[in-house]
């Protein structure tokens, strides 16, 4: 059993949490996407209000403990493991709702090289304790923009983990999970799922597009997000995403892992 106080020490001395990795300059770019409308940064979004640069920045300093300081412009970002251990408390007592009554979920990343652990000990918990984990549209092309241009990818499900992957057709078996944060994977699985006539997920969990877009088609989701992800704590003020846990998406897969554990025991589905 993970204690609370080792594991905001692990956040903290992890980078999970405290001082993390992302930029300082990297957020407030995103910040500025965001208020421009590039879907780069919306991931599907539709805000239901206009935000400003300064509005956004409030929100994430509240959200997030990012400093809300505007000439603050350079350095390290800092997420409050205080609000970090919040968001975990949040998201696994809606997974223990989900248990309870044994919903279909929907699980998806964008970042399969980092946060796949973390979302496959969730599935194979959920699968045990009798929910349907979905996995819609497996195999399923979707062409989705890049930088260099409009490019092909196949939805992979990994441990009940949808993930996008390179290379289409056959290849797709071997290729490697690719980072994404478009919404189209999810609307893509959510689609498979309705055109068969089959579950639909009363919970999606995962992080970048999958949360913001199935948010956005009025299904509830839970999720990660990062300081330089401002859509996923604007969908979650706007009431389009049920908890949000700021945290660093990007330290090494194996510092999940206390994670996990911690969000199972808590949601009563240790194993």
């Amino acid at each position: 059993m993970v204690t609370l106080a080792a594991l905001r020490a692990h956040l903290v001395g992890a980078g999970i949490a405290g001082v993390v990795a992302t930029p300082r300059e990297k957020s407030l770019r995103s910040y500025r996407l965001f208020v421009a409308g590039d879907p780069r940064q919306t991931l599907g979004l539709e805000p239901a209000r206009s935000w400003t640069q300064s509005g956004l920045l409030r929100l994430m300093a509240d959200r997030c403990g990012v400093s809300p300081d505007p000439g603050h412009t350079s350095g390290q970002d800092v997420i409050d493991p205080d609000r970090t251990l919040a968001g975990l408390e949040a998201f696994a007592e809606r997974l223990k709702e989900a248990a309870q009554r044994r919903e279909p979920v929907l699980i998806g990343t964008g970042h399969p090289h980092r946060l796949l652990g973390f979302y496959a000990g969730l599935a194979a918990a959920l699968s045990a304790a009798g929910c349907p984990v979905l996995t819609p549209s497996h195999g399923r092309c979707i062409d989705m923009a890049t930088q260099f241009g409009l490019r092909t990818y196949n939805l992979w499900y990994v441990g009940g983990v949808a993930t996008v992957r390179d290379a289409p057709g056959e290849g797709a078996r071997g290729a490697p999970a690719v980072h994404t944060h478009s919404p189209l994977p999810v609307r893509a699985a959510l689609a498979g799922a309705a055109g068969r006539g089959g579950l639909l997920p009363s919970l999606v969990v995962g992080d970048h597009g999958w949360v913001c877009g199935a948010g956005q088609l009025g299904i509830e989701a839970i999720g990660l997000a990062d300081s330089d992800d401002p859509a996923v704590f604007v969908a979650e003020t706007e009431g389009r995403v049920s908890a949000v846990v700021p945290l660093d998406d990007a330290v090494r897969s194996d510092y999940y892992r206390p994670l996990t554990r911690y969000v199972l025991n808590r949601a009563c589905l240790s194993q």
